[in-house]
């Protein structure tokens, strides 16, 4: 781990630590209903959780089979739901520029929190034809007694959670005439209010709100292709925005009826926008392969923004692709998606103030392209739970100074395959002091309780 002495405290941790102290008590939650938990921010705020991961590793509540997909467990009402990928015909190989033709089925189970048990599964017939063609990228979404989810290849699906029978549908492919991105729809259904917001991608649709009920279309908006980021809301300026990352840019609109507050151009190599924007105070930043990054300051008395810095070379910043980063007491923290290590930069001007292998892969000492590792930040702490690309379970320190590890449990195996390595490329869920990840074979449920 190579790290830079004299590290000063600057104006960007100072605003943030007295932002913290200033904001209203959140209440803890026990579920975690979608990608990066209730708020979509990478924080687990539940008390009780272990301090340290001890060296005999941490019970194991349950595991059950389950099929291929990059997509999260979500977890809501005592039930886990995971969405899969049942292959049973065509090759299924891993090639960043060419698509793979399978046929098979997209499928949501419902699992018992505490046993384990399955509830119910939904599944459908899904051929696929794009990269990396495990199963579905995105999280369910749970919202009250309605689940939903979208696959690969575009479908939009509003299930019971009861149940899990169908409520309504859509296709972006035959109801919008959306094109398939070539690593599929990755972007995860954003439920707010009585709204439904997705990315699409076309003309005049790259974003589009559905009525969350009945799935009819309320607005759409932008000039723009999907992506793969997921959309996202902030209170700043005042105002409710709507923060989306499609190809060419960060933009913010009206959540009420599509229209625009403000953008700022950024535009990924290979139109690969993946990470969610993300925000602490009155900063927000996103980043993307081929050293793309840009800090932005959002005004304080209406909805608009100003560019502060951008990325500048390999060694500055951080340049994330399939796990967002966590912005959080002025500092950046990822891993890179170039060099492949977990990287700690200023807030203040992109300084990479050290980085490290360890929580990716301990024995590493050469690039690792798109070298991954899942953080969710526990509460307002300065410790976090990180999951691992070898499927470890980690609880470690980050602060400006350096990496400090406190215990790591194996919890699965590495069954995906990237750039000839075996990787775990899903974000686990936190909820009821139990962690629930999954691979292309089983999920499980780690206990984590004090």
């Amino acid at each position: 781990m190579a790290l830079r002495s004299g590290v000063r405290i600057s104006k960007t941790v100072v605003l943030a630590v007295m932002a913290a102290i200033a904001a209203p008590v959140e209440t803890r939650a026990d579920d975690w209903p979608g990608w990066l938990g209730p708020a979509r921010d990478g924080v687990y705020r539940e008390s009780g959780i272990v301090e340290e991961i001890p060296e005999d590793g941490l019970p194991v509540k349950w595991r059950a089979q389950v099929a291929g997909g990059y997509a999260g467990p979500a977890v809501a009402d005592r039930r886990v739901y995971v969405f899969d990928y049942l292959k049973n015909s065509g090759e299924a190989f891993n090639d960043p520029g060419t698509r793979a033709t399978l046929d098979g089925e997209e499928r949501l189970t419902a699992f018992d929190a505490e046993s384990g048990e399955q509830l119910w599964q939904h599944a459908y017939t899904r051929p696929y034809s794009i990269s990396y063609p495990a199963g579905p990228r995105c999280t369910p979404t749970v919202d009250g007694d309605r689940v939903y989810i979208l696959g690969s290849e575009g479908d939009l699906r509003c299930l019971s959670t009861e149940t899990g029978e169908l409520v309504w549908s859509r296709s972006f492919q035959d109801d919008f005439g959306a094109e398939v991105p070539i690593w599929g729809f990755a972007s995860h259904p954003l439920v707010d209010g009585d709204r439904l917001v997705c990315m699409v991608g076309g003309t005049g649709q790259g974003v589009v709100a559905f009525d969350k009920m009945t799935g009819e279309v309320i607005w759409k908006a932008l000039d723009a292709k999907a992506g793969y980021a997921p959309a996202s809301i902030i209170e700043s300026g005042g105002t409710r925005q709507l923060i989306v990352f499609h190809p060419q840019a960060v933009v913010s609109l009206n959540p009420e009826d599509g229209s625009p507050y403000w953008d700022v151009p950024i535009a990924p190599s290979y139109e690969m926008s993946i990470a969610r924007p993300m925000v602490e105070g009155n900063l927000l930043y996103a980043s993307g392969i081929g050293e793309a990054a840009v800090m932005v300051e959002l005004a304080e008395d209406r909805p608009a923004a100003e560019e502060l810095w951008r990325g500048q070379g390999r060694r500055h910043a951080l340049y994330a692709s399939n796990c967002t980063p966590i912005l959080a007491g002025g500092m950046i923290y990822g891993a890179d998606c170039g060099k492949g290590t977990l990287v700690a930069a200023s807030g203040d001007d992109g300084e990479r103030l050290w980085e490290t292998f360890e929580p990716i892969r301990p024995d590493e000492e050469r690039r690792l392209s798109h070298g991954t590792a899942f953080l969710t930040r526990l509460g307002d702490s300065d410790r976090y739970l990180i999951f691992s690309e070898i499927g470890d379970l980690i609880i470690a320190t980050l602060t400006p100074e350096g990496y400090q590890e406190h215990g790591r449990f194996h919890a699965l195996e590495p069954t995906g395959d990237a750039f000839g390595r075996s990787v775990v490329w899903s974000h686990p869920a936190y909820a009821g002091r139990t962690a629930y990840a999954r691979n292309d074979k089983e999920v499980v449920a780690v206990d984590l309780a004090e």
